[in-house]
This record gives C-alpha cells, sequence and structure tokens, in this order.
C-alpha cells in the first residue's frame, strides 16, 4: 500500500541517508556503534531505493554483517559480548560521570534502555564461521 506512495519512499529514502551518516560516523568515533546503524539504512533503503539497498548490503566493510543480521543468522559471538561490553563502558560513564548530579528518572531511563538492548542483543542468534 505504502510502497509506491513517493512521500513515504522519500522519507524512507530520507531516513537511510540519516542512518549511514551515523554510521559513518561510528566508524571514526569510539563506543558509536556502525553496524546497527547501516542494518537500520539497509530496511530503509529496501523500501527506497534499490541502489542504496545494495550499496549498504554489498559493502566491504559491514555489508556481510548487515546481510547477516537481515537473513536472521544473528551476530558472531565476539561482537555480542563487544556491543555489551561497549555499551554498558558508555552507560556507566554517562551516568557516573557526565550526568553524576541529574535527575534519577534520566539515569532510570538510560538504565531500561540499555537492559532492553542487552536483552535485545542476546535474543539474537549467533552466529559461527564455521
Amino acid at each position: 500500500m505504502f510502497e509506491n506512495n513517493i512521500i513515504i519512499k522519500a522519507l524512507y529514502f530520507a531516513a537511510g541517508l540519516f542512518f549511514v551518516l551515523l554510521g559513518l560516523v561510528g566508524i571514526v568515533i569510539p563506543g558509536l556503534p556502525t553496524t546497527i546503524f547501516m542494518i537500520l539504512a539497509a530496511a530503509c533503503f529496501f523500501r527506497s531505493s534499490t541502489k542504496m539497498y545494495d550499496w549498504v548490503i554489498n559493502h566491504p566493510l559491514f555489508g556481510a554483517s548487515v546481510l547477516r543480521f537481515r537473513s536472521g543468522e544473528g551476530m558472531p559471538l565476539k561482537a555480542k559480548y563487544t556491543a555489551i561490553i561497549l555499551m554498558w563502558f558508555f552507560i556507566s560513564m554517562s551516568i557516573f560521570v557526565f550526568l553524576h548530579s541529574h535527575a534519577l528518572w534520566i539515569k532510570a531511563i538510560i538504565i531500561i534502555s540499555g537492559l532492553l538492548g542487552t536483552v535485545f542483543i542476546l535474543k539474537q542468534p549467533t552466529f559461527s564461521k564455521a
């Protein structure tokens, strides 16, 4: 129904470009993920631009990870551990260093979001290279 609507396609395309930008920034900024933004970009481009979708899934740096995730194969165990450790490191830094004097409800939202993210990562299938 919405696939043929030019406005919806344009919104998906714009969102895809936004996620690509965040993913590319994540390549150079430690702690900002790349793959998840490229997965989101691929999902948006799948609905708006075959050319951009093909670019994301064929990219030598993150294309294989995006394809594995989109096909339901999941994440490598090392990626799961790395994602969870980095996520909780930055959550801890946010709560105890940057937001130490802020309201408790802000810290609670951050912690709940981190718990949800951790559960999501752990529920993903574990990809093995064998």
